[in-house]
């Protein structure tokens, strides 16, 4: 009674190793959906991985023998319980979000690869997401207040001339009173003069980056920086999501629907080794 029950109890883990993957899936696309609205936001695609006996042992070795059958043989798995599916791993997609124009002079919008350089109080942390104001400081910072950092050379740290790198604190973007201009290249203008030059930054790879919240990202390698950048800046424009929300919702709604399948597949397991127990045992 136990072998056979076992042997079930087994299978089910194939279809809960499913469940379990289909739920962080229904989760990440769900995520999407809700940030569909949020500018700058990259939404978030899953990489599944899967095992399969049949890919190790070969199809000779699982094919059904042609004889007479007996009630034990219908619990002989030949290694299928071994099977799973699981998530891999994550990844972002980066791909360019609409510009939309909202006529505030301190929304910018970046078109290209690269990133504004802002300071958190964990550290320099990367945003996409333009939406930037005055603090009473006189500083330029995120919605969120942080502040936005100037432009500094790159090239300086890759050579690694320590001494040369100043702390991010000194970066900071004083604006003073009057009209505000900033130009493709980042240089910001107050009444004909350069107050500030935006550090626009480029990365080598961008799927090493780090998703913090839904906004930021953390580059974990300064070698990582490009030393070239070619991002245009847009004044007066905020990048939107990359989210095409019909497409999200089609898909939370497939994912939920799999979802669905694979629990109804849990309970059939689950009635099969009731009746194991409790029914074939009794030959």
């Amino acid at each position: 009674m136990t072998t056979l029950g076992g042997c079930r109890l087994k299978n089910i883990w194939v279809s809960v190793s499913g469940a379990l993957a289909q739920q962080k899936s229904v989760e990440t696309i769900a995520n999407n959906v809700a940030n569909a609205n949020t500018p700058g936001f990259k939404k978030d695609q899953l990489v599944f991985k899967e095992y399969l006996t049949a890919l190790d042992k070969g199809v000779e070795d699982i094919d059904l023998p042609n004889k007479e059958w007996k009630p034990k043989d219908f619990y002989k798995t030949h290694g299928a319980q071994n099977s799973y599916v699981k998530v891999d791993g994550s990844f972002t997609n980066f791909q360019q979000g609409q510009l939309t124009p909202t006529s505030n002079p301190l929304d910018l919008a970046l078109r290209g690869k690269g990133f504004f350089e802002v300071l958190t109080p964990n550290g320099i942390r990367y945003t996409r997401r333009g939406i930037f104001t005055i603090s009473n400081q006189g500083e330029m910072v995120t919605d969120q207040g942080y502040p936005v950092l100037n432009k500094m050379d790159w090239a300086t740290i890759q050579e690694k001339v320590a001494e040369n790198i100043p702390n991010p604190a000194e970066r900071k973007i004083s604006l003073g009173a009057g009209n505000i201009t900033v130009n493709m290249q980042g240089e910001i203008f107050q009444q004909g003069k350069k107050v500030g030059d935006l550090s626009v930054v480029e990365f080598k790879d961008m799927h090493t980056l780090k998703k913090e919240g839904n906004s930021l990202f953390i580059n974990v390698e300064q070698a990582n920086i490009a030393p070239d950048v070619k991002t245009v800046v847009n004044q007066g424009f905020v990048e939107e999501s990359n989210v095409n929300a019909v497409l999200e919702m089609s898909a939370l709604i497939k994912a939920n629907r799999q979802f669905e399948s694979i629990q109804k597949a849990m309970k059939a397991y689950d009635s099969i080794t009731g009746k194991a127990v409790n029914d074939i045992a009794r030959f």
